[in-house]
């Protein structure tokens, strides 16, 4: 199951709004086929198994890292699949997480004979597949959020530089990430302090290997953007979608959209962009993870909006020395330390000096009244 879990890592990027899944086809002690899922609408890892291993597939057991699905998508089944090339043994990492679906295919299988196991290295094929499950249950996006800070907590000096404050080896890990999901997010804010591109630039490749964009969303609630930015001259396979509130420039919205941007109104919350209500607006593009990497209001939004459910702090040694500089959070926090927002499950990772923390909100332990701070994003 292992094996057929790193298989299914090679996906990664690639399947939305598939799951990664990865297949391993043994016999006789003996690894007879392999596969993966490469891209949405391409086999899925159970058939690519299945064709490697060809006629010796009959009498075999096929691990697999999620249950295999029983329904006419873009693909056929791959419950018939599975039949038709005489598997014996079905062992399933974990269920299908849709509630409609859950549990059918190894149902389906079973009713023909096949015996079927579940639950082997469910966690890590969990978390592998945590983007999927999310949308898959809510119809919203999996969001991540990500910031890079000296050691008191600084994104950026007064006069807002913030390049670089970690080194290329946590960027370029940060660069996979944008590879790994549908969308990020920032505010207007950052676009006129740094005019970014938002694209993933990985260094070290594999040279077949082609990265993909995210899709990049601005928090502009008043149209501010400048029409010499970069983020509307870029030459990128993805979409870059400016949200705006209702009362905007109509011919200002005009320039910008002959660009190929895409603008869109979304409710507003105390003068700003409601995050909460956006989430699901993003769900219906069909967008099934999202990084937002700042600036500090958008970050402080976005927690107290209750959206984040990963977060990836990046800690450079490094001291501002002062109190003038960017935080990673702006406005009003908790008053006392219970009413902190808890993280849980921390992964601690090196990046040469740089220290990275990963974790998820522990939303279940947030107190019910904690009051939350105005959401600020630009």
């Amino acid at each position: 199951m292992q094996m057929a879990l790193d298989l299914a890592k090679k996906g990664e990027g690639f399947t939305s709004p598939n799951p990664m899944v990865g297949a391993v086809i043994v016999k006789d002690g003996a690894v007879i086929g392999k596969g993966y899922h490469r891209a949405a609408g391409e086999p899925h890892a159970e058939v690519d198994a299945i064709d490697t291993a060809g006629s010796l597939a009959r009498g075999a057991t096929l691990y697999v890292t999620l249950e295999p699905c029983n329904h006419t998508g873009r693909t056929p089944p791959c419950t018939e699949k599975i039949i038709g090339a005489g598997i014996r043994h079905v062992v399933a990492a974990m269920k299908d997480p849709n509630p409609d679906v859950k549990g059918g295919g190894l149902e389906y299988l079973k009713n023909r004979g096949i015996k079927t196991t579940v639950g082997i290295c469910e966690d890590h094929a969990k978390r592998l597949n945590e983007f999927f499950i999310k949308f898959t249950r809510t119809k919203r996006p999996f969001t991540i959020l990500k910031c890079a800070a000296t050691l008191d907590g600084r994104i950026a000096t007064k006069s807002g530089d913030s390049k670089w404050v970690t080194g290329e080896a946590a960027r370029e890990f940060v660069h996979r990430l944008r590879h790994a999901v549908d969308a990020i997010m920032v505010g207007i804010n950052t676009v006129e302090k740094d005019n970014p591109s938002l694209t993933t630039r990985l260094v070290s490749r594999p040279k077949d290997f082609k990265s993909l964009d995210p899709t990049r969303i601005i928090l502009d609630t008043h149209l501010r953007i400048s029409e010499a930015a970069k983020l509307l001259r870029l030459h990128s396979d993805s979409d870059t979608i400016l949200v705006t509130g209702p009362s905007v420039s109509n011919d200002k919205k005009a320039r910008i959209e002959k660009t190929g941007a895409r603008i869109i109104e979304s409710p507003l919350k105390d003068g700003r962009i409601d995050l909460d209500r956006l989430m699901d607006r993003l769900g219906s593009f069909g967008i099934t993870s999202l990084l937002i990497e700042g600036g500090s209001r958008v970050v402080a939004s976005a927690l107290s909006a209750g959206i984040v459910e990963k977060i990836i702090f990046f800690f450079a040694p490094k001291i501002l020395g002062g109190d003038d500089g960017i935080p990673i959070c702006k406005g009003p926090g908790a008053d006392t330390m219970d009413r902190c927002i808890p993280v849980k499950d921390i992964h601690v990772r090196r990046f040469g000096d740089d220290i990275m923390i990963q974790g998820y909100i522990d939303h279940n332990s947030i107190p019910a009244d904690t009051p939350k701070p105005d959401g600020i994003q630009d």
